[in-house]
Formats: structure tokens, C-alpha cells, sequence
């Protein structure tokens, strides 16, 4: 596959590898160029693999009863993206995920990544890591939704991600926000006239 050193190192930040070790590393990635709309999970799915995005933007998003998207998760450069729940427990995708911009990104399977956390012990820490940030993030993000103000949502997610407004659809933030299109405009008015 031939995935330059820099690319696994960036990945992986923080972490020396021998020759050797990143070797193993290469083989057990894979690379994907992806264009804007593709679907890279969709609900009742088997959930094999989780991502990483080198560039580009997902999102993660759920489908209830009545058919409105709820956006769970945008995924930019340098995060990683999956149906987690499916995916820890080998249950079927209750998610969907797409490209909301043209993306590249590295695959790797759960089978890989258990034989890269016997392989590289150091690795199983730099997952653990990602995962107990990734919960705390979710925890915030719950409580927010709970105690927050559609307003104190909206700043918190610029805030979050400050450069992803010029490129996700308005109805996309709102889904985020659980709100509707209409109170992101009101909020983003009374926001330009403080």
C-alpha cells in the first residue's frame, strides 16, 4: 500500500515506531479516497472497522421512527469515526455515516487493530486514550443537551468546530443542535448583533 512514514506518524502522534513496527502499522491500514455524499455505514449493518480522517468531513447520524436525521458526530482531520456501539459489541450499525466533504481516510478492522495491540503494546494505550476522551466528550456534549440553551449549544459548537460552518449544511448544525433551521438563523442574528 505504501503509506508514507509522516502519515502514520501523524496518526499516531506521539508515538516512535521502529522500522519494523511500522511495517506492521502499513498492513494493517487502508486507504480510502472518498467523494462528497458517499455512505460509508448505514443502520443494520455489520460494523467491522472504524476510521480515521486525514482530510475531509463526515458525519454520524441516526434515523428515528419517523424518518428525521439526528446528527450525532461531525468527524474532521484528525479524528476518528465509527458506529462505537456496534462496533464494541459486535451488534448490528444503528448509524449511518457519510461524507459531507470529499475525504480521504485510513480503515482499520477490530481484528487489526487487536493484532496491532499484541504486536504494539504502546498502541492499546493510544486507543484506550482516544476512547476515555471520546466518552467524556459524549458526556459533555448529553449534559449540554440537557442544561445548555439552544444559544450556549451554538457557541459551544463553533467553538468545537470553528471551521466547519462553511462547509456543513445549515439543516446538518441544526440536526446537531436538535434544532430546527429557523432558531439556528434567529441564533446566529442575535449572535452577529452583540
Amino acid at each position: 500500500m505504501n503509506i508514507e512514514n509522516s502519515i502514520i506518524l501523524e496518526i499516531f502522534k506521539g508515538i516512535s515506531f521502529s522500522k519494523k513496527e511500522m511495517n506492521i502499522i502499513e498492513s494493517k491500514l487502508k486507504k480510502l479516497k472518498l467523494k462528497k455524499g458517499t455512505t460509508i455505514l448505514k443502520a443494520d449493518d455489520k460494523v467491522n472497522s472504524q476510521y480515521y480522517v486525514y482530510n475531509g468531513c463526515l458525519r454520524t447520524y441516526f434515523i428515528d421512527k419517523s424518518g428525521k436525521e439526528h446528527t450525532l458526530q461531525f468527524a474532521i482531520n484528525d479524528w476518528w469515526i465509527s458506529d462505537y456501539t456496534a462496533f464494541f459489541t459486535a451488534s448490528k450499525a444503528i448509524m449511518y455515516i457519510e461524507t459531507i466533504q470529499e475525504a480521504t481516510l485510513y480503515e482499520i478492522s477490530k481484528k487489526s487493530m487487536e493484532d496491532l495491540f499484541v504486536e504494539i503494546p504502546q498502541l492499546e494505550t493510544f486507543f484506550r486514550k482516544k476512547m476515555e476522551r471520546a466518552f467524556a466528550s459524549f458526556q459533555k456534549r448529553i449534559l449540554a443537551n440537557l442544561a445548555q440553551s439552544a444559544k450556549e449549544r451554538y457557541v459551544s459548537f463553533i467553538s468545537t468546530y470553528p471551521k466547519i460552518e462553511q462547509t456543513v449544511k445549515n439543516y446538518h448544525i441544526a440536526s446537531y443542535l436538535g434544532i430546527t433551521t429557523e432558531s439556528l438563523s434567529r441564533i446566529r442574528k442575535e449572535i452577529s448583533h452583540n
